[in-house]
């Protein structure tokens, strides 16, 4: 981020010094009827992608405007494409968040998983990120992320998908915006250890291969490895290692979390997991409250905030 404004500064810091963790909102069109069933919304609810995606950002709204969903405990929130151009009360949904909860925006720009190949699945093409980046810039998001999965122990495969997350994470720092590289672990594959020893390898030697001023944050699976991912939050391109939640459930993933002590949550289903649409205000806050609690106490305890 070459030429830092005052709020990005600012939104750095938060970032990569703060106590907390980072929401995921992100869910697009594959996972969205889900995310929607899970919350009780089925899809006779909506007749066609456009009210779909309405629904969605209804629950996304909810969530943000409840109580519990402020700076205390939440550093930044992962947002739709969708979701970036919406608005929440009439405010842009990235200005809401940043003025209205102290919470940095990112968004989500890759377009979906290719097919697998090596026990892998890269990312689709994504010939209008470029555009997307500028808008973004525009609408005050700070950095973003992007997903690729991988399903084994297989170097090709690994390093197919970590070669491509860097490139086009270099893309995206040359916009100045800060890169989320989330290369997944499938938490059920059976050779996920060995498949995480692997990545480690792969992500370091591309970490050493960036210019001095090039950041990157990085969102992986918890290691099987307590304590694996502990170099690559020490290097100096560093700004933070975050964890997803991969499907386990909100107590397992901030079990497996509080035992890395160097990286902090950026769960999905784990947050929003047991709420409902049909819920009461104070139920609904009450749930969301506590999952917000338990992800953040298992994002601090231990973490070491990098200077």
């Amino acid at each position: 981020m070459a030429q830092e404004t005052s709020t990005q500064t600012a939104q750095l810091d938060r970032i990569a010094n703060g106590k907390g963790f980072i929401a995921a909102l992100d869910q697009s069109g594959g996972s969205t009827p889900k995310a929607l069933a899970l919350y009780g919304v089925t899809e006779d609810a909506y007749g066609n992608d456009d009210e779909m995606f309405g629904e969605i950002q209804k629950m996304r709204a909810r969530i943000i405007t409840a109580p519990d969903f402020n700076s205390d405990k939440i550093l930044g929130a992962i947002l739709f494409e969708k979701t970036m151009d919406a608005a929440i009360d009439g405010t842009p949904v990235p200005a809401y968040l940043w003025d209205n909860c102290g919470v940095v925006p990112f968004l989500k720009v890759d377009k979906g998983l290719a097919d697998e190949a090596d026990d892998a699945q890269t990312m689709k093409p994504m010939p209008d990120l470029d555009a997307l980046l500028s808008r973004a810039v525009q609408a005050g998001i700070f950095g973003t992320k992007m997903r690729s999965v991988i399903k084994g122990a297989n170097a090709t495969g690994i390093n197919n998908v970590v070669s491509q997350q860097f490139i086009v994470g270099r893309q995206i720092a040359a916009a100045d915006l800060l890169p989320i590289i989330e290369p997944e672990v499938d938490i059920n594959s059976a050779t996920k250890a060995e498949a995480e020893a692997l990545l480690k390898d792969a992500i370091l030697a591309e970490l050493n291969a960036l210019p001095a001023d090039t950041k990157v944050a990085l969102k992986l699976t918890i290691p099987t490895e307590a304590g694996l991912y502990d170099d690559l939050a020490a290097h100096a391109n560093v700004v933070r290692v975050v964890a997803l939640s991969g499907g386990y459930t909100t107590d397992d993933a901030c079990e497996k979390l509080a035992k890395n002590s160097t990286m902090i949550a950026s769960f999905s289903r784990a947050l929003t997991e047991g709420l409902n649409v049909a819920m009461s205000d104070d139920d609904y806050n009450g749930a969301l409250g506590s999952n917000i609690d338990k992800i953040y106490r298992a994002s601090i305890q231990g973490a070491l905030s990098k200077t």
